[in-house]
């Protein structure tokens, strides 16, 4: 269809998007649905590709690709070199709120265990002040007053500590370059291990990168408080896997929220999120990967995704562009 634009979604999670970016375009466009594996025959004549993966594979298929929108943050799984120089790359965000919402509400869960009341509950157990005949349990901590953590200070970062600060906590944050904030002492990579000495609780929000892949061993780990709290919202990978495991068992860590795996599902089958047993951990607050799946972040994206669809066709950069 000659003027027409035409637009690929590429994977399961760009497919979910599809309606919506469809339904705020103002303009004609043919759209292709294809899974990661074989959208690479289909981009002969497509203008843009709307996917989390660019392979080199996909780069020799292009014929006349103009841009390339993650339809998330990360780059991680974006072949920037085989990026040809018409193309344009860009991301989006608008998951910086839900995120943040569920980095507190898995601090909260965990420091007042609200799985294992309402589970014991259930039976008719009263493990609290009201039982009869048992001594009351420990009064629970209160974030207020509390040391949080945020290694990344980017979008999520950002929100995380303006939400932490209102219940009243102390915000350290790391980020690759320092700025003056009014919500955390923002310092460099350089004062990591402070940070997780000092924090109750760390959050990690940081993108995966080949510095940043595997940068919470063992050793780093073990610099943690004993009672403190992890929260993984940004990738798995970030974290070693059998040390997070061991720290969580010995209970050197006194609990982790984790949102982000080491395993997804390639099939309809049950899929183990890790080669490790955190499943079997009582101190460990598992999700699937949902901390951003809100309306909030399915509206911004959307709409951010739409419009640069028809900046595209202007003409004009899109925005969120990323400098190579």
């Amino acid at each position: 269809m000659p003027g027409v634009l035409r637009i690929a979604f590429a994977g399961t999670f760009a497919a979910t998007l599809e309606p919506a970016v469809r339904a705020r375009l103002t303009m004609p466009c043919e759209v292709i649905l294809a899974d990661e594996a074989s959208v690479a025959g289909k981009l002969g004549d497509v203008d843009v590709l709307i996917a989390l993966a660019f392979t080199k594979e996909m780069a020799a298929a292009a014929g006349r690709l103009k841009l390339v929108q993650v339809p998330g943050a990360g780059l991680d799984r974006i072949d920037r070199a085989a990026l040809g120089a018409s193309t344009a790359l860009a991301n989006v965000y608008g998951h910086e709120v839900g995120i943040a919402e569920y980095a507190l509400g898995a601090m909260l869960a965990l420091t007042r265990q609200f799985g294992r009341l309402d589970a014991a509950l259930r039976r008719g157990t009263w493990e609290s002040q009201w039982a009869v005949g048992v001594a009351p349990p420990a009064p629970w901590p209160e974030l207020a007053g509390k040391t949080l953590g945020i290694l990344g200070y980017g979008h999520i970062g950002q929100a995380l500590a303006r939400r932490a600060r209102a219940f009243d906590m102390t915000v350290l944050a790391i980020r690759r370059t320092p700025k003056p904030d009014n919500d955390a002492l923002v310092r460099g990579p350089e004062a990591l291990d402070d940070v997780l000495a000092r924090a109750d609780y760390v959050v990690v929000t940081l993108p995966l990168s080949a510095e940043t892949r595997g940068l919470l061993g063992a050793r780093e780990l073990g610099r943690m408080k004993r009672g403190a709290v992890l929260v993984n919202v940004a990738r798995a990978e970030i974290v070693h896997e059998d040390a997070l495991y061991q720290a969580l068992a010995d209970r050197t860590l006194a609990g982790a929220a984790l949102d982000v795996w080491y395993r997804y599902p390639k099939t309809a089958e049950p899929t183990p999120p890790a080669r490790r047993p955190f499943h079997e951990l009582p101190n460990v607050l598992m999700t699937p990967h949902v901390s951003g799946w809100t309306e909030g972040m399915l509206e911004a994206r959307a709409r951010l995704i739409a419009d640069n669809v028809e900046r595209v066709a202007r003409g004009v950069p899109p925005l969120n562009l990323i400098a190579r």
